[in-house]
C-alpha cells in the first residue's frame, strides 16, 4: 500500500500542501481521540502557547483522521486538536485517510518522533505495541520510523525497569542514560536503591554509571548482622542524617575512643558537590 510505504519515508509524504486537494474542514465535536496515540503527557503551558498562536494564525498543519463509527478518529495531531479546542475553534483542517490500526499507530508514532514530542517511556511503549500487538519485528519497526534496529532494541529494554523508575524517566527526573545504567543491575530492589542514591545526590550519567559499577563489584547488600549497642544505634542514626544531608553513602567506624567517617563519592563532579555541601569547595 502506498501509504504504508510512505510511513517509512516520514510524515511529510502523507501531508499534501494546501494547494493539493484532500484537505477539508472537520467539526471538532466530530473527532474522537485515538486509542493508538503514543503520547500521554501534554504540558498545559505549551498547549496554551499553541492555542494563542492558533487564534492568530489558525491551524497551519492539517490533522490526519480516519473514519470512525460516529464521525472521525484522530490519527495524528492531538496537540493541535487540544490547542484548537482551547482556542475556541469549531472546525479544523484535516486529511482523512483509510488506515488500519497498525498504520494509524505507525503514523502517530512517526509524527511524534519527528516533532520530538515523545518521552522515552512513551516511545518505548509505542515500539512495544508495534511488535507485540501488530506482530512487527524490531527490524520492521526500525524501517517504519527511520531508526537503527539497536535504537528500537535499547528503547524496549527500558520497559524492564520498575514502574517507579519509568515514572522518573517519563517525568524527566532521570534521563535515558541514567535508566540504561540501572539496567545493568539485575534485581529490581538494587535498581530502586541505586535510583534513590542517584536522585538524592543529583548524579550525572557518568556518576550513575560509576555508582552502578561499584554496586556490582560489592554484590547485593547483605543485612547488617552486628549486635548493636546503644552507641551503635546512635551512630546508625547519625549515619542516616549524614546520608540525607550529603546525598551519598556514609559510614562511621569506631576505633577506641575515636574513629573515622567514610563518605563515598562516584566522580570528580560528585566529590565537588559533597565538598560544597560541607563548605569546603575546592
Amino acid at each position: 500500500m502506498a501509504e504504508r510505504r510512505a510511513l517509512g519515508r516520514g510524515l511529510g509524504a502523507l501531508l499534501p500542501g494546501p494547494e493539493i486537494p484532500g484537505i477539508q474542514e472537520v467539526p471538532l465535536d466530530a473527532i474522537a481521540a485515538s486509542p493508538h496515540q503514543p503520547r500521554r503527557r501534554f504540558e498545559q503551558a505549551d498547549l496554551e502557547e499553541l492555542a494563542a498562536s492558533i487564534r492568530e494564525q489558525g491551524v497551519i498543519s492539517p490533522l490526519i483522521l480516519r473514519r470512525g463509527r460516529d464521525g472521525y478518529e484522530l490519527v495524528a495531531g492531538e496537540r493541535r486538536l487540544r490547542a484548537a479546542r482551547l482556542a475556541g475553534l469549531k472546525t479544523v483542517p484535516a486529511i482523512v485517510r483509510d488506515l488500519a490500526d497498525a498504520e494509524a499507530l505507525e503514523l502517530a508514532l512517526v509524527e511524534n518522533l519527528q516533532r520530538e514530542d515523545l518521552n522515552a517511556v512513551e516511545e518505548a511503549e509505542a515500539y512495544r505495541r508495534l511488535t507485540e500487538d501488530f506482530g512487527l519485528s524490531q527490524e520492521d519497526v526500525a524501517q517504519r520510523v527511520g531508526k537503527d534496529r539497536s535504537t528500537i532494541s535499547n528503547a524496549l529494554r527500558l520497559l524492564r525497569l520498575p514502574a517507579r523508575i519509568l515514572e522518573d524517566l517519563a517525568a524527566g527526573s532521570l534521563t535515558e542514560g541514567h535508566a540504561r545504567a540501572l539496567l545493568a543491575l539485575g534485581r529490581a530492589a538494587d535498581q530502586i536503591r541505586v535510583r534513590d542514591q542517584i536522585v538524592r545526590a543529583g548524579l550525572s550519567v557518568r556518576g550513575a554509571e560509576a555508582l552502578v559499577r561499584r554496586q556490582k563489584e560489592r554484590g547485593p547488600e547483605a543485612p547488617d548482622r552486628r549486635r548493636r549497642t546503644g552507641t551503635d544505634h546512635n551512630l546508625a542514626a547519625l549515619e542516616d542524617r549524614l546520608r540525607e544531608a550529603l546525598g551519598t553513602k556514609v559510614r562511621i567506624r569506631r576505633r577506641g575512643k575515636g574513629g573515622a567517617v567514610e563518605i563515598e563519592f562516584y566522580s570528580n563532579e560528585d566529590l565537588d558537590r559533597i565538598l560544597s555541601a560541607l563548605g569546603a569547595a575546592r
